[in-house]
């Protein structure tokens, strides 16, 4: 199953853990993810030691071969404490099951046991070869050779669950096992159980949101009790804030699937945000309004620590396009706009192109826009992540409020419409 699960995501899906429907044991699905995180974390490694272990390339037409063979390079070389016995003879095993493979289980024992043989080896490749030479160049150009150390950091290590609270309790939070960040953002650092069986989750007292995503709607400056919309809203983190903060809110996404997942959040949580399934590229609101949150379609570079399959499922068209689908949306935004109102826009990602150069040219765009430049003390405990222009740019290398576990890449700019 693993194998299976990590065979789509190299085909370009979204990494979803398995899930207890589709793991009941505990044990093996822990086991499971735990394989196909190692896996995608350390996929650049792993490409080396293929490139060395198959003199003839990956064999075509191969069913879940590649997939295992990713896995047991995984176990052998990262996990030692599962077993080098079990990572080859599972491998084998699962290559037999695979109609499309089992003629290769010859070649995947002997592969195996020449990746064995040089293992240690192996595990000293150097970190710099887990970020994409694409992504690696750009970033210490943009943000420092040792702020991108500390990415690969973040991306062996993976993300801490973080929460923003409905209401900041101290019991809560303790209740949680929590750390306090800022504002009502707090870290759990460990858990021994799922999130929906953490404490008060049913009753709705707090939702999951990386501390860097809980930043963009707190900078919203709309009036009291105004109406507000939340373009690109599902699943719904950021349209919680926004009621939470006491606005009206109008939740717009393009996605039904991912809407019914909104709808189900706001009713755990108490809010009745209006809900409109939309494209936000053409929407027309009957009445503009007085404050715009867009979370705009992007690379979703930024969140390599929890989407570790990001950094090498984008190139430069990708995100190419994604800038002209972010330059649309936002376009639409400002006639959405009421005279005097506040639009943020913030992107989950760390390419400039999708965040700077987008403030470039909206200023140029719209003559009745202005840039709302964010002081750093409105981020007390973040406030290095405001740049000297007024712009928000949080790096998985900070610690907010000096905890460790890093925080998401953000890019976060808010504007005010004049007329």
């Amino acid at each position: 199953m693993a194998a299976q699960r990590l065979r789509a995501i190299l085909g370009g899906e979204h990494f979803a853990p398995l899930s207890a429907a589709e793991l009941p044991d505990g044990r093996d699905r822990s086991l499971a993810n735990r394989l196909i995180n190692t896996a995608l974390r350390r996929q650049g490694q792993i490409n080396l030691m293929i490139a060395e272990l198959l003199d003839k390339g990956m064999p075509a037409k191969s069913g879940t071969f590649e997939a295992v063979l990713r896995l047991s390079l995984a176990q052998l070389v990262f996990l030692p404490d599962i077993g080098a016995h079990s990572a080859l003879f599972l491998a084998v095993e699962a290559t037999k099951r695979d109609a499309k493979a089992r003629h290769l289980s010859g070649l995947m024992n002997a592969v195996l046991r020449r990746a064995q043989a040089n293992s240690a080896r192996y595990g000293l490749l150097e970190d710099d070869t887990l970020l994409p030479d694409i992504f690696r160049r750009k970033w210490e150009t943009a943000y420092g050779a040792d702020a991108v150390a500390r990415f690969v950091d973040g991306l062996v290590d993976g993300a801490p669950l973080d929460i923003t609270l409905k209401d900041e309790d101290p019991a809560l939070v303790e209740a949680l096992g929590g750390e306090k960040l800022i504002a009502d953002s707090i870290r759990v650092e460990t858990r021994d159980r799922p999130v929906d069986a953490l404490p008060f989750y049913d009753d709705g007292r707090w939702w999951v949101q990386d501390v860097s995503s809980a930043l963009p709607a707190r900078l919203l400056t709309a009036k009291a009790g105004g109406n507000v919309l939340d373009l690109c809203a599902a699943p719904g983190g950021k349209t919680a804030q926004l009621s939470k903060a006491g606005y009206v809110v109008t939740a717009l996404d393009s996605d039904g699937s991912r809407l019914e997942r909104l709808k189900a959040n706001m009713q755990r949580l108490g809010y009745e945000p209006t809900v409109i399934e939309a494209d936000a590229t053409s929407y027309i609101a009957a009445e503009p309004f007085d404050g715009i949150l867009l979370d705009a379609p992007c690379s979703a570079t930024g969140t390599f620590r929890r989407h570790p399959e990001v950094l090498w499922h984008r190139n430069a068209a990708d995100i190419e396009g994604r800038v002209k689908l972010q330059q649309g949306i936002f376009a639409r935004a400002v006639k959405n706009l009421a005279p005097g109102g506040s639009l943020v826009y913030c992107v989950c990602s760390l390419e400039p192109e999708e965040g700077e150069a987008i403030v470039d040219w909206a200023l140029k765009a719209f003559h009745n826009l202005e840039l709302h430049p964010v002081a750093p003390t409105e981020l007390p405990g973040l406030e290095g992540a405001v740049t000297s222009g007024g712009l928000v740019r949080t790096l998985p290398s900070m610690a907010p409020n000096g905890v460790d576990g890093g925080m998401d890449g953000f890019f976060v700019a808010r504007f005010r419409r004049a007329s």
